[in-house]
């Protein structure tokens, strides 16, 4: 019984890992990201969260359009500034830090996941092109080992009849 008690305590004040994805609305001017990039870390932190590792936000291509209400006036965004922030933080704070993130008006999106903290950034990985085709080799049994002689005359009449085709 004890242990339960103290297993529940120590969970009220373990920190977890969390990450934050968000897009960030593509008004801001190019020199005011990284201020808010600089604002979202005092925040976290301010809500006792130890940052492990982050990116600067990048200004991508939205897949698709999103919509904001921004002083009673909704926007429409094809593109924003994407970033990321991994951290540690008590899980209560997290609810918090949430709250405050939905207030905030620069935030078109923003998404809290549990993590690891280990690297989770999958390596890039060679994709074929389409253009791309392993041509199928047939394989032919060996006939005991015995290796038949190649007709030279056979050979050029059926390149032959692949060039005239």
């Amino acid at each position: 019984m004890q242990e339960v008690e103290n297993e529940l305590k120590n969970n009220g004040s373990d920190k977890k890992v969390y990450e934050l994805g968000y897009l960030l609305v593509s008004t801001i001017g190019q020199e005011d990201v990284p201020v808010n990039y600089g604002n979202l870390k005092e925040l976290v932190s301010s809500f006792g969260g130890e940052i492990i590792a982050d990116e600067v936000p990048k200004m991508i291509n939205l897949a698709y359009s999103m919509r904001k209400v921004i002083s009673n006036v909704r926007h429409k965004f094809n593109t924003a500034y994407f970033g990321w922030t991994k951290f540690f933080m008590v899980p209560g704070q997290a609810l918090e830090l949430k709250k405050h993130l939905d207030l905030d008006q620069n935030f078109i999106r923003f998404l809290i996941l549990k993590t690891v903290k280990e690297n989770t950034i999958a390596a890039k990985r060679f994709v074929r092109s389409e253009g791309y085709r392993r041509v199928p080799t047939v394989k032919r049994p060996m006939e005991s080992g015995a290796v038949t002689p190649i007709d030279k005359e056979e050979i050029d009449k059926e390149i032959d009849a692949l060039v005239a085709v």
